[in-house]
């Protein structure tokens, strides 16, 4: 099992110098084409089948040790889940979809991968079961790499993963970038990448997955609003400006479901607006029921204690 994931990282790594690889060149489309377009990206493809192989060896390695509690098969429930909302997204008609008709079906494709599947995937892994996804081979040389430890470290404070998810919403949704991005393979693939990184920064600081608890309840809900309130100000963005603000989706000889830009436009906010009240929704919900279970366990507890004392 060592052998093969050493196998597939060193698969992945090669991966990464075919960027254009990522990201399928549909060509110009007709729009009773686009719905039938799928680009199975040797990229995405590579990463997932890589993502799925460790987590498996993690899954087994955790059971073999007799802590199934700590590795239930609930957890690949939410990890196939979550990949699956991610890789579908890259490689489905839907980037078709949204590369070249439909502003809404773009931004369904940026939260996809930029928040519900990492939101997901990072509730899969929480606990023990994180420390075991990478080999222990692995691990081990890349944990006493202390310039490595320092980075990831303050990549997952609060203020850090914040900057750099509202950072990436906000550059690569500028009308400029946003048409070069669509314009160039590479540069699309540094956007996607972007939006993924950023995801998995901010659900890790939210979810909390190595139970180190160096960022307090409190300090989670407070993330959780900016980055809702964040996430709101550019779907307002969307719902009432006046205007179409890309012209990529403006100029088009024929228009997909008979949308016109502008309304397109609307429902590209409203997709980020119902993405974000049902995933950090969720969370918040989730957050509370878990305090109020910990709460009720303590008073039992406390209860037991003073049953027993003479």
């Amino acid at each position: 099992m060592r052998r093969v994931a050493l196998a597939a990282s060193l698969a992945a790594v090669a991966a990464l110098v075919l960027p254009q690889a990522a990201r399928a060149d549909h060509g110009p489309l007709r729009p009773d084409e686009a719905a039938s377009t799928w680009s199975f990206s040797p990229l995405v493809l590579t990463f997932a089948g890589l993502a799925i192989l460790l987590f498996t060896q993690a899954m087994v390695r955790l059971r073999r040790r007799g802590r199934a509690d700590h590795a239930p098969l609930g957890r690949t429930v939410l990890f196939g889940l979550g990949l699956a909302i991610v890789v579908l997204a890259l490689i489905s008609p839907l980037d078709a979809i949204g590369e070249q008709y439909l502003l809404s079906a773009h931004m369904l494709q940026h939260v996809s991968i930029g928040d519900a599947g990492p939101a997901l995937l990072l509730a899969a892994v929480r606990g023990p079961l994180v420390f075991f996804l990478i080999p222990a081979m692995i691990l081990g040389p890349l944990a006493r790499v202390r310039p490595l430890r320092s980075l990831v470290t303050r990549l997952t404070y609060p203020e850090t993963a914040l900057i750099i998810w509202m950072t990436a919403i906000a550059v690569w949704h500028t009308p400029a970038l946003y048409q070069a991005a669509l314009d160039d393979g590479v540069l699309h693939n540094l956007e996607h990448t972007s939006f993924i990184v950023a995801g998995i920064l901010i659900w890790t600081v939210l979810v909390d997955p190595t139970r180190r608890a160096r960022v307090r309840r409190a300090g989670r809900i407070a993330t959780a609003v900016v980055v809702f309130a964040a996430g709101q100000v550019l779907a307002e963005i969307f719902l009432f400006s006046g205007r179409p603000l890309y012209g990529a989706y403006a100029a088009q000889d024929e228009r997909l479901l008979g949308l016109s830009a502008l309304t397109d436009q609307r429902f590209a906010g409203v997709v980020m607006m119902v993405e974000q009240a049902v995933t950090i929704g969720l969370f918040l919900l989730i957050l509370f029921l878990a305090e109020d279970r910990a709460a009720r366990r303590r008073a039992a507890t406390q209860a037991v204690s003073a049953r027993v004392r003479p």
